[in-house]
């Protein structure tokens, strides 16, 4: 399986829904993305080649926004809804936590409680704790680092095999000493949950959590499958998307088994928003970053990782990976807002660039306006005033006083040196527009026939430029 697994085409209808539970109510969607930023997804899409995208945003604690761009399958076509079903990968990680966290409750079991309490043949299951586990700092080996299907993962499996294959293997490292991702944590994590509340994992998280929260969709992806799903695919480089293998039964147990709707989805970060289902101790203890015995940080706490988003608003969140589906869950608790990106193709990573866009344009008002396309004005200004440079000029009535004076004979003469080997100006696309400064801040790519360069810039509310600075693009 893959690193964090158990972690164009025509767009087609895209279904924007409400959703009904305890705090959403229907008729309370809205659309929080407007047509400027619907559109830059749907050329991200495209540019991908990846078949669909759907998507959940939730705002102050609700559902706001669920839509589907793109083809759930290519042949025969269909198109994406927000009622199609995909695979979560490695986000269900949290679900298997919350069992545990659950029975912790009940006081049927302890994270701290040692593996040989429940499995004793193991590896050094005296030194292992059950947070150990959860926060992989365990040291058991991953049964599945790899980013395609292997053969083994083809034919069912049982997790009891899982655990006899590599949880018998030397460890990696001494427990709690170092960090190192591995999907048998999770397997076996699952299986102790079993042993200790004679439950079985599937039908407790229906009961507890996706029965009470109304994610129908919630699913075992490997036994629970419908011709309405959404189409597993993958890629070979730059080649057409291609149907992908999927994984045996059995290979995902605890770890990346779940399948369901980026709007269900969405009612669990809704619920862990509002702090429901578990208690404030449970929660805690969930979102607690783990460290290593030396004091160094892991930045992942049990099943999610924690951290910030842009260096700046606190962020807990989990991707996931199995065979043709890659997903995205992000929730901002200070901001009480999560997003959800789920996508039906592997080896092409288009949930990375939109979670990193819809953050931005919900919770940073001033990066929202770059998703307003430049106008040809605006482009035509800037590839003027570079080929210019690019013969050692500059039209100075374009420049604020600040501006002229950077602009200095020796400054224009190695500006001109650099750009004149560089070939034509083929093009300059703007990357991202904000305010600072009382300026007007843009970024663009300049692409020569030989080098593509940066391009930043200030303009003043009149028009002009306060800096103009093209830079090597690293």
């Amino acid at each position: 399986m893959k690193k964090n697994r158990i972690g164009t085409m025509m767009l087609g209808v895209a279904v924007l829904v409400a959703l009904e539970s305890p705090r959403i109510a229907r008729g309370q969607a809205t659309s929080v993305l407007g047509a400027a930023e619907e559109a830059k997804i749907e050329k991200m899409l495209a540019d991908s080649g990846v078949p669909s995208v759907s998507i959940a945003i939730v705002e102050h604690d609700r559902l706001v926004y669920a839509k589907a761009f793109g083809k759930a399958s290519l042949d025969p076509p269909r198109a994406a809804t927000a009622q199609t079903i995909y695979a979560i990968g490695s986000i269900s990680k949290q679900f298997t936590t919350a069992a545990i966290l659950l029975l912790a409750e009940q006081g049927k079991i302890s994270l701290d409680d040692k593996v040989s309490k429940y499995f004793p043949g193991l590896t050094r299951a005296n030194e292992v704790t059950i947070r150990e586990l959860l926060s992989h700092t365990s040291g058991y080996e991953d049964y599945a680092p790899q980013d395609y299907t292997i053969p083994e993962q083809t034919k069912p499996t049982t997790p009891q095999h899982i655990l006899d294959e590599w949880a018998k293997k030397p460890l990696n490292f001494t427990p709690g000493t170092k960090w190192q991702y591995s999907n048998t944590n999770y397997v076996l994590a699952g299986q102790i949950f079993e042993k200790a509340s004679g439950e079985d994992l599937m039908k407790f998280l229906g009961a507890n959590i996706f029965g009470p929260l109304g994610m129908t969709s919630a699913v075992d992806c490997s036994v629970n499958k419908s011709p309405q799903d959404a189409v597993a695919y993958t890629r070979y480089v730059l080649g057409p998307p291609r149907p992908s293998l999927r994984e045996g039964h059995g290979w995902f147990f605890g770890a990346g088994e779940l399948c369901m709707t980026p709007t269900d989805l969405a009612k669990w970060d809704v619920a862990f928003l509002e702090k429901r289902i578990l208690t404030a101790h449970s929660y805690e203890e969930f979102t607690r970053e783990v460290r290593l015995a030396d004091g160094d940080r892991t930045h992942y706490a049990l099943g999610l990782h924690v951290g910030t988003f842009d260096d700046t608003i606190p962020m807990i969140s989990h991707s996931g990976e199995v065979s043709g589906f890659l997903a995205l869950n992000r929730v901002f608790p200070t901001r009480h807002a999560a997003i959800v990106v789920l996508s039906n193709q592997d080896a092409v990573d288009l949930i990375g660039p939109v979670g990193d866009e819809i953050p931005r344009w919900i919770l940073e008002p001033d990066y929202r306006s770059q998703a307003a396309p430049a106008s040809p004005a605006e482009i035509a200004q800037v590839t003027t005033i570079i080929q210019g440079l690019q013969r050692g000029h500059i039209d100075r009535s374009l420049l604020t006083s600040n501006d002229s004076f950077y602009f200095t004979a020796a400054g224009l003469h190695d500006i001109e040196a650099s750009l004149a080997p560089l070939g034509a100006l083929k093009s300059v696309t703007r990357q991202r527009q904000s305010l600072r400064g009382g300026f007007i801040y843009r970024e663009y790519t300049a692409q020569f026939e030989k080098k593509t360069l940066k391009v930043t810039v200030y303009l003043t509310s009149s028009g002009r430029y306060e800096q103009f600075l093209i830079l090597r693009q690293i």
